[in-house]
């Protein structure tokens, strides 16, 4: 998943006022409004931070935002896109800058005085954006440029991005009456406290733990309870073991612990967050958040709020995502009561007496996977190193767009876990990557991509700042860092989303880099999946932790052959959680209990009891912490059908995975694009089509539907 820091552009921000005076004063003093300086075209000022500067920067450059378009409205000159939109892609950089910071420390940094100012800040930054897409005199000259005869002479990169411009504003409410628009804007002010709360509430519960007994214990890797211990001194809590309450602690804790009270402990202290009745219940918080997405979705004009999301995407209709879902749904379920009856099969033989159960799914999941193909993902993970792995990525991205990557000493971070890396191409500097692997208080879990800065050509050469942010546990001083295959697959995954920035090529910023479709942008990043099982990545840099020889064959082939093993669980987990941001969305005006909700949904679609949701309502963070994939977590299915697609090219080409005719299409056509060309039209460049979903259940295993 990538997160973005906000745009200040106009494109996302609002209407104006003159700048403050006294604001420019605390601008001069304050290192967060200071130019970014150093090396790269400059870099953040990380060793600068102090909380108690977020607000006095955040009111800075809101102000100094609202005076440039001031400076936009009060032009006599007569609209055109060199008086009006080049402008408006000028503008907001300062509250950009200051948005990087802002995004890091709440998602990496967080702190009880922190929270106390996005609590305050993020309603007035909401209501901030507002004033701009409510700009009436702003709109009159955008439109007026976008009706203008001088369009068709614009290139097709100007004309796309005065495209987006005219379309955000009006989906923004940019024609609605004034008291509609102010309807809207107190909406949008309400809808940011609220997924403030919410995301505060779900990191508060993943910054629990569980604690473990020795009977806990018993059987358990030593690799595991080194990182229980590890967790427990982190938390100054000396001689004990937790799994703290997080998918990367908990998944491989689920996955290996042979004692099943222990697993039902962990399971159900996971599944429950934010849904125990107590001050972190996010229940009611959802309740209000899809009321109010509602009401201004119908004031803007759209059935639901999820025909307003979708209108913008490659799916276009909530009906079109469904039906996706729906094709897929039917083979996974059915391929999950296969699994679960060989589960079953080995319980029964161990005389288990007992009927198996989701805490009880990862853990026997791992001894059909044995039976099946001889393969134990315990004797991979030996081989599946941290830092060789990231030596992979780079490696395979060289080969691909002719990256190559030197880590950089001296430049500002964050925490003492950030490592930053230099990117060139052919001897030319491309942008930076910042890498921040290691779970810590304060960091929400998961794994994500950020954009520092985008590139771009419009005053000068920009280049691209990158990070990628994971949740690996840390191992003692000297030790490697094993991973599991899944941790292995999400790092390359996010790496994905990190190339995509690195290779963009545009002139203008809001439509660089990542900024592109919700259910396209996880395409590129599926997509870099697929070089982890190359064998010209497992036999230079899946190497044994201890001897340093590389993965045997054999097991390399054991690995291909169970390729398609779990697809039922992982696309069922999934795909519960899609359907349910779906639905909750196409609900329409009406009262929701989301845990009612919920059990009754999956109830109808027949869901599977061994498995939940992989993101229960109310901490699913993708969708309630802000509308960034709210209904839109279907995204990733109808991304993979697309990068099932495009991965099925290069099998086909000579060269594989590493054919450089296929790399440079790639390249050419998609990564570095942006959104300077339609998506459907990107990827009709690079195959010759539009897409077809049989790749997709080839992929999985799944029967492929006539005609596709």
């Amino acid at each position: 998943m990538q997160r973005r820091t906000f745009l200040a552009s106009a494109a996302a921000t609002g209407a104006a006022v003159a700048l403050n005076p006294s604001l420019s004063m605390a601008q001069a003093s304050n290192p967060l409004t200071a130019k970014w300086t150093g090396p790269y075209g400059g870099v953040p000022a990380f060793d600068k931070v102090k909380v108690a500067d977020f607000k006095p920067a955040l009111e800075a450059a809101m102000a100094k935002n609202l005076a440039e378009i001031d400076a936009i409205t009060n032009n006599k000159a007569a609209p055109t896109f060199e008086t009006v939109i080049a402008p408006l892609e000028d503008t907001g950089r300062l509250l950009n800058d200051v948005g990087t910071f802002y995004g890091i420390w709440g998602s990496t940094m967080s702190s009880p005085e922190f929270q106390a100012i996005e609590e305050e800040m993020d309603p007035k930054l909401s209501a901030h954006s507002d004033k701009i897409t409510q700009n009436a005199a702003l709109f009159a000259r955008i439109e007026a440029v976008y009706n203008s005869p001088a369009k068709a002479k614009l290139t097709p990169e100007q004309q796309r991005v005065l495209w987006i411009y005219y379309r955000n504003f009006v989906r923004a409410g940019a024609k609605l009456s004034p008291e509609a628009k102010a309807r809207v804007a107190a909406i949008n002010t309400e809808l940011a406290g609220l997924f403030t709360k919410f995301s505060q509430n779900l990191l508060a519960d993943e910054n629990t733990w569980i604690e473990l007994s020795d009977a806990d214990l018993a059987g358990l890797p030593e690799g595991l309870k080194a990182a229980a211990a590890s967790n427990a001194a982190a938390r100054k809590l000396p001689g004990k073991f937790i799994v703290v309450n997080t998918r990367s602690s908990v998944d491989p804790f689920l996955t290996e612990s042979p004692v099943r009270a222990a697993r039902e402990k962990v399971w159900r202290a996971f599944v429950n967050r934010g849904d125990n009745g107590g001050a972190t219940d996010n229940n009611a918080i959802i309740a209000k958040i899809l009321k109010l997405r509602v009401e201004r979705a119908k004031l803007l004009g759209y059935k639901t709020h999820a025909h307003w999301r979708l209108e913008t995407a490659m799916a276009k209709t909530p009906e079109n995502a469904m039906a996706l879902m729906e094709a897929v749904w039917t083979p996974a379920i059915a391929q999950v009561a296969l699994d679960v009856a060989d589960m079953q099969a080995i319980i029964d033989k161990e005389n288990g007496g007992f009927k198996l159960e989701p805490w009880d799914y990862r853990f026997y999941a791992e001894k059909v996977r044995k039976a099946k193909y001889d393969l134990d993902m315990n004797e991979v993970k030996p081989y599946l190193q941290l830092d060789k792995l990231r030596e992979g990525m780079f490696w395979a991205s060289g080969q691909l767009y002719g990256f190559e990557y030197k880590k950089i000493e001296g430049l500002p971070v964050y925490h003492e876990d950030v490592t930053v890396y230099e990117v060139t191409r052919a001897g030319k500097h491309v942008g930076l990557w910042y890498f921040d692997p290691y779970a810590r208080p304060g960091k929400r879990s998961g794994a994500w991509m950020n954009n520092y800065r985008t590139q771009e050509r419009f005053k000068g050469e920009v280049t691209t700042i990158v990070s990628n942010n994971s949740n690996f546990i840390k191992g003692k001083p000297g030790e490697p860092v094993l991973i599991s295959w899944d941790d292995a697959t999400t790092l390359f995954h996010e790496f994905g989303h990190a190339i995509h920035g690195l290779n963009a090529n545009a002139t203008y910023p809001s439509v660089s880099g990542t900024s592109v479709a919700r259910d396209y942008v996880e395409f590129p990043s599926q997509l870099n999946e697929h070089w982890l099982p190359t064998p010209q990545v497992l036999n230079q840099f899946a190497l044994h932790a201890t001897t340093g020889k590389p993965i045997p064959q054999a097991l390399v082939d054991k690995i291909e052959a169970a390729g398609q093993f779990g697809q039922g669980f992982g696309t069922t987990e999934y795909l519960a959680s899609a359907l349910i941001d779906m639905k909750l969305h196409l609900a329409g005006d009406v009262d929701i209990d989301p845990d009612a909700f919920e059990r009754e949904e999956l109830a109808k679609l027949k869901m599977p009891k061994e498995i939940v949701m992989r993101h229960r309502t109310p901490q699913f963070g993708h969708v309630f912490s802000s509308d960034g994939y709210s209904a839109g977590y279907y995204s990733y299915l109808w991304a993979d059908t697309l990068t099932a697609d495009v991965a099925e090219a290069f099998e086909e080409a000579p060269g594989k995975f590493y054919d450089k005719p296929t790399a440079k299409r790639l390249y050419e056509t998609i990564m570095s694009k942006g959104n300077t060309v339609d998506p459907v039209d990107q990827f009709k460049a690079f195959r010759g089509r539009d897409v077809k979903i049989g790749a997709l259940m080839r992929k999985r295993g799944f029967p492929v539907p006539p005609g596709a």
